[in-house]
């Protein structure tokens, strides 16, 4: 990994996300990467929809990656714009380069090419494009057929070298004869991806690119078509992959999950910021930090190497902190919406309630899970029922359930009183009352304090579960 410096012209970074799937988790650090690291030189963060694939790009996509960038907070700073709406911009810089002798145009038939590439491979070469229509000084090119749409290629450099110094793997080089005459333009006119991105970060002046590494073997082309059009080139950095739980890439065809899944499931922005940052870069032995410490560490320096691991456990304890820390008004705004989706309406004491069991959850899934209890009827396992529902504390629990309903106060120092009160009443210690009410009201045998949990239900709901002995 290079050092890096300040730079010297004011920072662009993008993130091109295509639309034919979900924005996945390793698009989504690649994002957060470039988003901060355009925020931490005081640059600019753009938004692009790489559209280019019609067949399989949709609506449902675009609006999912949208919604994943709001979500997350990654906001930019121009965009999102989409490369289908900028067909007449490549059509132009083709014909540009067909004239300065960049580019030609190919009318090898399909079966053509595939012929070429199995009699390469019967003679054990390099499977590559062999240069039938590529124009060179004194050759005689084939006569143009009838029915044929042409591609237009690049005329790639036959010689040399393409090094760059990767902002994450340090220099890189690969000889110019390891690459063919990549296509630039589709029979339909439609560009490909490596066309399409050179043109885009020229045209949006993008400074710097961060991206995966599987990207590495498209940047000899685009270093190439860069210099062909006599454009500045941006720095490269090349992250490695996040595995999953087999050590396998994760993929929008292969284990991965949808950002806005995490959203569905109770997790916070702020904890997958964290998370995600953490995955492939590091600040000394810092794991928990806010957006804005990341941002203010991010300086292009600290990218991993190597691959990442997924580790869902670890997100989830990240997750918990957060949720620790999390406004009680904002928790319950969660949790209503998730309350809603079991067609529960919310309690109206659900702010306190997250208050006081957000510190046993890692998801506000798991915090809608607790309080539903307080708008839904419980079930009480056999065990519990067996276990602490025995006829010598019956008559103990009956009896707390006429002293609570004399209540002419409902909180918690009453309760916690009349709990005392009828303890001490029939002889007993806390727990075997305390256990008893607690498998009633909640269907749970570990609750908070039986008082506080107790203060939260409706004095009529609650009476009814322990008459229910």
């Amino acid at each position: 990994m290079t050092t890096p410096s300040t730079p010297a012209t004011p920072v662009r970074t993008r993130i091109a996300p295509s639309p034919t799937g979900f924005l996945h988790l390793g698009t989504a650090r690649t994002a957060l990467f470039s988003w901060a690291y355009a925020r931490h030189h005081g640059g600019e963060f753009v938004l692009r929809i790489e559209d280019t694939d019609v067949a399989r790009s949709t609506q449902d996509s675009v609006e999912q990656i949208l919604a994943s960038m709001k979500w997350l907070g990654l906001d930019y700073d121009e965009g999102p714009i989409y490369q289908m709406q900028r067909l007449e911009r490549y059509h132009a810089v083709i014909e540009q380069m067909i004239a300065a002798g960049t580019a030609y145009r190919c009318y090898c038939s399909p079966e053509e090419l595939a012929a070429m590439k199995a009699g390469q491979e019967a003679r054990g070469e390099k499977r590559r494009y062999d240069g039938t229509w590529r124009p060179e000084p004194g050759k005689t090119l084939p006569a143009i057929p009838a029915g044929i749409e042409p591609v237009v290629r690049f005329k790639n450099p036959v010689d040399g070298d393409v090094t760059w110094d990767d902002l994450v793997k340090g220099p890189i080089t690969i000889n110019n004869r390891e690459i063919d005459d990549l296509i630039l333009l589709r029979p339909d006119g439609v560009p490909t991806y490596n066309f399409a991105v050179v043109i885009d970060d020229w045209d949006m002046k993008i400074t710097h690119v961060f991206r995966g590494d599987e990207h590495i073997n498209n940047t000899p082309w685009q270093i190439n078509l860069f210099n062909a059009l006599g454009a500045a080139l941006p720095a490269f950095g090349h992250i490695p992959v996040i595995l999953g739980d087999d050590g396998q890439k994760l993929s929008k065809r292969r284990g991965a999950v949808s950002v806005t899944a995490y959203e569905e499931d109770g997790y916070l922005p702020e904890a997958m910021l964290n998370y995600l940052s953490r995955l492939g870069w590091s600040h000394g032995d810092d794991e928990l930090y806010s957006v804005t410490q990341m941002v203010s560490w991010f300086d292009g320096s600290h990218i991993s190497k190597s691959p990442a691991q997924w580790d869902p456990a670890k997100l989830e304890w990240v997750n918990s902190h957060y949720i620790k820390q999390a406004d009680d008004a904002r928790l319950a705004a969660l949790v209503a919406a998730q309350l809603a989706k079991r067609s529960l309406a919310a309690p109206e004491r659900l702010e306190a309630m997250c208050g006081l069991f957000k510190d046993r959850c890692s998801t506000t899934v798991a915090l809608a899970d607790w309080l539903a209890m307080y708008v839904s009827p419980v079930t009480i396992s056999d065990a519990d029922r067996a276990q602490h529902l025995t006829d010598a504390v019956k008559p103990a629990v009956l009896a707390l359930a006429d002293k609570l309903e004399a209540l002419a106060v409902w909180d918690k120092a009453s309760i916690s009183a009349t709990i005392k009160e009828t303890i001490t009443a029939h002889g007993l210690k806390m727990p075997q009352l305390a256990i008893p009410v607690r498998v009633l009201s909640c269907g749970r045998s570990q609750t908070p304090s039986v008082d506080a949990v107790l203060e939260l239900f409706d004095k009529e709901i609650l009476l009814n579960r322990l008459r229910s002995v």
